[in-house]
């Protein structure tokens, strides 16, 4: 058996950058560790195969038995108390341990200085040794798996995340890789000029065929870029549907992508080397949610990826990828493997009193198998454990909370400057806010609206749908319209509440302007322009505008929900010895009453209390909401993941 021996001080032991991928023996008198290569024992673990999630009953969900022990939380990993049950979970049959006093160390090391003293060598202090040894980061060969990342394609915000966090934290040193579909819809073709075609060909079994798969390469940013090419991804429309609804056979499409991500880091050499079993998959939403699956039933079973880890991403929970229960034998598992994909509708929602209500759930397969759950925010990863906001899996999440987190979304702050934004006229920054008031009277000229410096701008960019709260700034637009305000609105979506804003540009001339569709520039214009932005989104998982919205300056009022509440921080004036704290106003419950009281405290601050109002902009303007800053607490998780042995082994 191989030992290999690394240096730490004892309090380096209970930081989160000596977590290592190994378990390791933790001893307050322990300088030296030997880290064992040899497998680690397996531990039972219930994986819930067992599981059926019924709505209407959660006497039936079968908890598991043994959750891993790795720290939910950065407070649990300084927490003492954990650290001693690290200690005895580790055991002294599979890890040896090498005992070094400090005196011995410290001997040790003047040895040393004495031999490099001859040799003219450069001396290391033993405090700087000692502080070198702290620098120990462990790299990860990452595999993110999505049906979607920008540049190439991109719905929403799980496209933000997919093409931003990689880049970060290849950035950070780790080897990344992506893997998604390549979309070919007559329009996307230009994207993937830079793609080439490894020559690689992968046979996927699944839908009762075997299925061949092509991969395509880019290299970009310090990232590899491998597109998923088959006839099923080449139509028009965007990746899950077109102006008829949803694709029919999405369960096919992402299963084959699941199926491909899994065989990439075995069979493909990019930079002359393949990623190798040992690698931490990223699986984000449903559409990607049959890796960890894949993982546990298909390849750990053949002594296959036993070191790799699985880390669930959801973006959106309403989404779950359930199809009936007759199409399971399609996606390529084991018969036995069924009951982790099962799921049971409660009879409210079935069709007829003959429909037993069966089907299956990938999101629900993701969320027993994965080792790690992550939300993309703190805020959402509480909403999913609730009946509120966990979509019938609230019971199923509840029972593994213990290795649920939350990591806010960052945002591309190369893009999204106001000192440098070529979509904005003027420029301005927290030092220099006079390019601000620039940017709202050519935005108050650019939409034909009164140039009225005194008078708050008030600005709206979302989908117009029931989840943004719409309908909510509907009922209120006549109170809202009371005021001595303007609102902008840009969206597009459900089909009548564009007639609405159609209509009411028509009635409130000089305060309404309504923008029907998405344009990229005039988004940031109304951002910089804009002096106020509101939120009323029913959930919002994490949400990105109020985040832009804050960097240029504009002040967020928000219901207080997900990654809204996360992030903006309720207007204190007596906070800060009387200076005020807070980034802009979070209103709760969602009504239409509440918000127009957190709407009317905004505009009265905004007019009588300039100074306060600066400092709220201010506040905003400085807020670290980097993708830097984001890819750091994803570390923090891989670590936590490659601590325990895999969930399902």
């Amino acid at each position: 058996m191989a030992t290999h021996t690394l240096f730490f001080s004892p309090a380096t032991l209970c930081k989160k950058s000596a977590l290592l991928p190994r378990h390791v023996s933790l001893s307050s008198s322990v300088t030296q560790i030997a880290v064992s290569g040899g497998t680690l024992p397996q531990r039972p673990r219930d994986h819930g195969l067992r599981w059926r999630c019924l709505a209407e009953d959660r006497s039936q969900v079968e908890l598991p038995h043994d959750e891993p022990h790795a720290p939910a939380s950065l407070e649990d990993a300084e927490d003492p108390e954990l650290n001693s049950r690290e200690e005895e979970s580790n055991g002294s049959a599979h890890v040896a341990t090498v005992i070094r006093t400090e005196e011995e160390l410290d001997e040790e090391l003047i040895t040393s200085i004495t031999s490099k003293e001859e040799s003219k060598a450069p001396i290391m202090s033993i405090e700087e040794s000692k502080e070198d040894s702290k620098e120990i980061k462990v790299k990860f060969s990452i595999v993110f798996v999505t049906a979607e990342a920008e540049p190439y394609s991109k719905t929403g915000g799980l496209g933000d995340v997919c093409g931003s966090l990689p880049v970060a934290l290849a950035a950070r040193g780790h080897r990344v890789m992506v893997v998604l579909p390549r979309y070919l819809n007559g329009q996307s073709e230009k994207v993937y000029s830079n793609a080439v075609d490894l020559g690689k060909r992968a046979k996927v079994s699944c839908f009762g065929a075997d299925h061949e798969v092509a991969f395509f390469h880019e290299f970009r940013e310090n990232v590899d870029w491998v597109f998923v090419d088959h006839p099923a991804y080449r139509r028009p429309g965007n990746p899950y549907g077109d102006n008829y609804g949803a694709y029919g056979d999405n369960q096919f499409r992402f299963s084959l992508l699941s199926h491909a991500a899994c065989e990439a880091p075995l069979v493909l050499e990019l930079g002359g080397f393949n990623y190798g079993e040992k690698c931490i998959f990223v699986a984000n939403d449903w559409h990607a949610g049959l890796v960890p699956v894949l993982l546990g039933a298909k390849y750990r079973p053949w002594g296959v990826y036993k070191d790799a880890r699985s880390i669930l991403v959801i973006h959106n929970i309403a989404h779950q990828g359930v199809e009936p229960a007759t199409t399971y034998p399609n996606l390529g598992l084991p018969p036995d493997w069924y009951g982790a994909l099962e799921w049971v509708f409660p009879n409210w929602a079935r069709k007829h009193a003959l429909d037993k209500g069966e089907a299956v759930n990938i999101l629900k397969g993701a969320i027993v198998t994965a080792d790690r759950i992550v939300t993309v925010s703190e805020g959402y990863s509480w909403e999913i454990t609730t009946p509120e906001g966990g979509y019938g899996l609230d019971g199923l999440l509840t029972s593994r909370k213990s290795v649920i987190n939350g990591i806010v979304n960052g945002i591309d702050v190369t893009d999204w400057d106001p000192a440098t934004d070529q979509h904005i006229p003027f420029h301005y920054s927290i030092d220099d806010l006079s390019g601000k008031a620039l940017c709202k009277a050519d935005l108050q000229r650019e939409l034909g609206l009164p140039m009225r410096p005194v008078t708050p701008l008030i600005g709206f960019i979302g989908r117009l749908d029931y989840q943004k709260g719409t309908d909510l700034v509907l009922s209120a637009l006549p109170e809202i319209m009371q005021m001595d305000i303007q609102l902008v609105m840009l969206g597009s979506g459900n089909v009548a509440y564009e007639e609405w804003m159609r209509s009411a540009e028509y009635t409130y001339r000089d305060k309404f302007r309504g923008w029907v569709g998405f344009n990229v520039p005039i988004s940031h214009r109304i951002t910089a322009g804009c002096d106020i932005i509101i939120m009323p989104s029913r959930f919002e998982p994490c949400g990105l505008n109020q985040l832009y919205a804050m960097r240029y300056g504009t002040v967020p009022v928000v219901h207080c929900t997900g990654g809204l509440r996360d992030t903006v921080e309720t207007f204190n004036p007596f906070g800060d010895e009387g200076r005020g704290t807070g980034t802009g106003w979070a209103f709760s419950p969602l009504t239409k009453e509440r918000l127009l009281w957190a709407l009317g405290l905004a505009v009265s601050t905004y007019r009588d209390y300039r100074s306060s109002w600066e400092g709220l902009m201010k506040q905003g303007m400085s807020k670290d909401f980097t993708w830097d800053t984001a890819a750091s607490n994803y570390e923090q998780i891989f670590e936590w993941a490659s601590i325990d042995p895999p969930y399902v082994q």
